[in-house]
């Protein structure tokens, strides 16, 4: 497939990037200076140029950008880049993950209260097997574009503002670990931490958290407001970079909006009828039989397999490898 049709095919759902916006803008609270007036809508064509560039990089290293490897270093680099520029203070932290080498990259916007940070994250790797378009270019991608609005808009937000960029999350968050590991102390800093891993979909589900009211209605309201139906998340806990934060003891502010694609027939149909386009699912042997288990239980109990939230690592630990198509 050529880099332009997979580019097409990982289109972001329709208010996905916008509710990123809209809760960052939120979550940090009042302004010290002018207050915007809302939040900006962050323009898809910006976010799928960034997917591209990734793309780009992914074909020249191997057709990837996994942990290890030169096109996640290289996709660093290219975050990096457009956030100093854009007057971000910058830093790569290093860290070990599995013997090798690797990175995250953390940016902060200048002001607010340090006390009280609020910070948006992703992970930037993807698995050895492609590019990882969606996952996770799509949440890396939102959130580099929300970091660049607030940027041109000269946010001066009272809580300080932080974005992150985590490696190594592919091989069960250890970048995001080794990040909340260091932090020390300052982990009581941590107002509150939004993850979005997987924010581009063709039949997107608007799922929403429910640990957090005050970030809860956030993303409710917004959604309420572009006549978008949501639904309750249960399965995705512990599933992404958000993990560490709660283990960390820090008030449950996870990530409020996860994507899946809907494999069972039924669901299909309710979310277009396209069910698992274009994702597949690499599970190692011993983890494949487990689900397999665990999926004839529930169609024996319940008459049928329920439907699965697929392409997130919502259903089993450590997360199973997913790739895309697109």
């Amino acid at each position: 497939m050529t880099r332009s049709t997979r580019i097409r095919r990982a289109a972001l759902a329709t208010g996905a990037v916008a509710a990123v916006a809209a809760t960052v803008f939120t979550a940090a609270g009042a302004y010290a200076g002018t207050a915007p007036a809302a939040a900006p809508d962050i323009d898809v064509k910006s976010v799928k140029a960034d997917l591209d560039q990734l793309q780009s990089i992914a074909d020249a290293n191997g057709g990837n950008r996994a942990h290890g490897q030169p096109g996640y270093k290289a996709s660093v680099d290219f975050i990096k880049g457009k956030l100093d520029k854009a007057g971000f203070t910058t830093k790569v932290e290093e860290f070990d993950g599995g013997g090798t080498k690797g990175y995250n990259l953390v940016a902060d916007w200048p002001g607010g209260d340090e006390s009280k940070t609020v910070m948006a994250g992703a992970h930037l790797d993807s698995v050895p097997d492609g590019p990882g378009i969606n996952d996770n270019g799509s949440g890396s991608a939102g959130i580099l574009e929300v970091a660049l609005a607030v940027a041109k808009a000269e946010l001066k937000p009272t809580k300080h503002l932080r974005f992150a960029w985590f490696g190594d999350e592919e091989d069960g968050m250890v970048g995001s670990q080794a990040y909340v590991d260091k932090l020390g102390a300052d982990k009581s800093k941590i107002d509150s931490y939004l993850n979005f891993d997987m924010i581009g979909s063709p039949n997107p589900g608007y799922f929403v958290y429910d640990d957090d009211t005050r970030l809860e209605k956030v993303f409710k309201d917004f959604f309420a407001k572009k006549n978008l139906a949501t639904e309750k998340e249960t399965e995705g806990d512990g599933r992404s970079d958000h993990a560490p934060f709660k283990e960390a003891r820090r008030p449950r502010r996870r990530p409020l909006l996860r994507r899946r694609l809907q494999e069972d027939r039924g669901a299909g149909e309710e979310l277009g009828g396209r069910g698992r386009q274009g994702v597949r699912r690499l599970l190692p042997p011993g983890l494949r039989r487990l689900e397999e288990h665990r999926r004839e239980g529930a169609g024996q109990q319940h008459g049928r397999h329920r439907p699965r939230a697929v392409g997130d690592q919502l259903l089993i630990h450590p997360p199973p490898r997913t790739v895309s198509t697109r």
